[in-house]
Formats: structure tokens, C-alpha cells, sequence
């Protein structure tokens, strides 16, 4: 099953983010122990072309994997993002599309 995940950062916390930024990008290219798998991942941007927030879209058993996952994230253990949303998607066009059954 495949989740989406829409992050925004907290105000004023550029810093952080690109104090953290190698540690985040290593845990979703390698998420052991956590059972999932980041299918998609990438920063969001401003008006004026500044990292403000993440997508990614994560292939997992249970939306509660997915939310241990996320937890654990070091843009959210240092405080860069100020809320985050998870929730059940289906790719209706493009490559991933046809790796997802009908339903």
C-alpha cells in the first residue's frame, strides 16, 4: 500500500533543516529497521525557491509503520517541520501507476 506524506516546515528553521538535511536524506534511502519502503521523496519550495517542507510517497503494510517511520525522521526530532500529514494514495498516472492493482 502507498502513503503520502506532506510535510511543512516550522518558520525560521532553514538552519536546522540544513544541519539535518544528510541525515534525513540517508534514513530514507535506508529505513532498517522500520518495515517501509520511500518509493518518492523531495523538497517542497517558496515563492522565492527555499526549501519549505517534504513529500514522499512510502510503500508500507500499515499507515502506523509509516507514522513510526516519520516519528523517528531527524527533520522532525530537530523541530524543522511544524506539521506533517499522512495519508493512503493511489497513483493514478505514471510509472507507479501500474505497479498498484485495481481497487
Amino acid at each position: 500500500m502507498l502513503f503520502a506524506v506532506w510535510a511543512r516546515d516550522a518558520a525560521g528553521m532553514q538552519g536546522a533543516r540544513e544541519q539535518v538535511r544528510a541525515r534525513h536524506r540517508a534514513r530514507l534511502r535506508q529505513p532498517d529497521p522500520h518495515p517501509v519502503k520511500v518509493v518518492l521523496a523531495g523538497p517542497t519550495f517558496d515563492g522565492n525557491a527555499r526549501m519549505c517542507g517534504t513529500m514522499l510517497v512510502i510503500e508500507a503494510e500499515t499507515i502506523d509503520a509509516v507514522r513510526a517511520f516519520i516519528a523517528g525522521d531527524p527533520y522532525v526530532t530537530a523541530g524543522v517541520y511544524e506539521s506533517y500529514e499522512i495519508r493512503p494514495w493511489k497513483c493514478g498516472l505514471g510509472p507507479l501507476a501500474s505497479a498498484q492493482t485495481e481497487g
